[in-house]
């Protein structure tokens, strides 16, 4: 809740005054598709390419903004597949490039200026080399406030819990979602599954009771990379298949 601050005897506003503040809630596969379609229909590749990225690739907005060509593309054709290493972590996440989201990015490779560097995402101001996470925020507001939406409620954390979350539905595999997202949080399942999964408060986050749900500790998991973990977790995951709504 926002707050005035009272400093040197005179009141601050807060920053967060008047504004949504919390986690935000994941895209519904009928809100991506209505984004979706609405970039397709303006012919925006380079929102296109990114929108389609950083709902597969469940990344960061840090993570994302800073991927390289290299990191999503060999011998200029789009990977299928590609780990990098996390930027708040430091540890590689691995993710899954589907067949939609390869077709935007080679349309967004084939347009996006050679001589902007080597990212997926240059910036257009000279000085910065790839867009800052700001800018993407932006960006990301624009989507939702295109689709008709309430963009207070949704942020770039959205774009990373949408594939989880429709992953959780269908599933109800809450340490795969965990594993997928990367993430030492342990979060415990909600009472009403009804409910939006992912939003869980960190006290509940750090409440022990439920953790005897996990089958597989961290330090046998730690051995394995993140797909080879959710295979042995849930053999019938397919992130392809699963995927597909989102």
């Amino acid at each position: 809740m926002s707050t005035e601050i009272k400093t040197n005897n005179a009141f601050r506003v807060a920053w967060n005054k008047g504004r949504l503040v919390g986690q935000k809630r994941p895209l519904r596969p009928k809100e991506v598709w209505a984004i979706r379609v609405r970039l397709q229909i303006k012919r925006r590749k380079r929102d296109l390419a990114m929108f389609n990225l950083a709902i597969d690739s469940k990344l960061r907005g840090c993570d994302l903004v800073s991927l390289r060509v290299d990191d999503i593309a060999s011998g200029g054709r789009v990977r299928d597949r590609t780990t990098i290493v996390q930027h708040k972590t430091g540890r590689p996440v691995q993710f899954e490039i589907t067949e939609q989201t390869r077709a935007s990015l080679q349309d967004w490779l084939i347009v996006r200026p050679p001589d902007r560097g080597p990212y997926v995402f240059p910036s257009r101001v000279r000085s910065q080399p790839h867009l800052a996470a700001r800018q993407y925020a932006r960006i990301v507001h624009g989507w939702i406030e295109s689709a008709g939406m309430d963009s207070t409620a949704y942020g770039t954390h959205s774009m990373r819990r949408t594939k989880a979350a429709q992953i959780y539905r269908k599933t109800g595999n809450l340490r795969a979602v965990q594993l997928l997202l990367e993430t030492d949080t342990y979060c415990p399942p909600p009472p009403d599954r009804g409910t939006d999964p992912l939003s869980v408060s960190s006290s509940m986050r750090r409440d022990g009771a439920h953790r005897q749900a996990i089958r597989l500790s961290w330090r046998r998991t730690g051995r394995h990379s993140s797909a080879r973990r959710i295979g042995r977790l849930h053999p019938r995951m397919d992130d392809r298949r699963i995927g597909g709504a989102a």
